[in-house]
């Protein structure tokens, strides 16, 4: 005798009674870390920022802007002619320049060979005025290294100030709209590593494979190199 097909709601849940899944740590509704895994580790974002910033240091050289501090331009640069910080805020003693990045001519103008600007524009009300600030702030030739969160937790002290989140196309939509066709983006994670990342682990707790694998789907961080022309 012939048995009737198994019904398709019946069949899902035998699949999952199969395949159960795991969660193991990630099973809570608080984080491991509240520091995006500073605590423990490297966080997974700044993981991909410095492999970036490491292969592109030969841009960073001259006279070069980074915000809020220099360490990134000290750690990656090499032939500084001078480092200028850049904050919003007029009570950072290192900033050399107090200003809005979305106010047209805030900066410079031509002034800079290379602009590092790591996890910013998420901040920057009008980001299509800042990126055009920052391509009228360099020199012709120069160079603006960026990364921006693709996903990622809002610092607990950004509620209400933590604007944006990216994805690789719309990125490269708005810087090209200050640089033309010289831009290259690039996003960096895939799902594992964008689930650690949430859940504030570090990338020391994830293996290299783990971190390399890129799925163009589950970007953690995106990253573009754009040159003046």
């Amino acid at each position: 005798m012939k048995h009737p097909a198994i019904p398709l709601r019946w069949r899902r849940t035998l699949r999952r009674i199969r395949r159960p899944i795991r969660f193991g740590n990630l099973r809570r509704t608080s984080p491991i870390s509240d520091h995006w895994g500073r605590d423990r580790g490297t966080p997974i974002d700044r993981w991909y920022i410095e492999r970036f910033l490491a292969v592109h240091a030969a841009d960073i050289s001259g006279r070069v802007l980074e915000v809020r501090d220099p360490g990134y331009v000290q750690r990656f640069g090499h032939d500084l002619a001078r480092i200028d910080i850049l904050d919003v805020d007029a009570a950072n003693v290192r900033a050399t320049i107090v200003a809005d990045l979305a106010t047209p001519e805030s900066l410079p103008d031509s002034a800079f060979d290379a602009i590092v600007l790591t996890q910013v524009l998420q901040y920057v009300a009008d980001v299509p005025a800042a990126v055009a600030n920052l391509a009228r702030a360099l020199a012709p030739g120069g160079v603006l290294l960026i990364s921006v969160p693709a996903i990622g937790r809002i610092g607990r002290s950004d509620v209400g100030v933590d604007l944006w989140r990216f994805t690789p196309a719309g990125l490269r939509r708005v810087v090209e709209e200050a640089f033309g066709v010289n831009v290259a983006v690039e996003a960096e994670g895939n799902v594992f590593a964008a689930l650690a990342f949430l859940a504030g682990a570090a990338a020391e707790e994830l293996s290299e494979s783990e971190l390399v694998s890129r799925d163009e789907c589950f970007p953690v961080v995106v990253l573009a190199r754009a040159v003046r022309p």
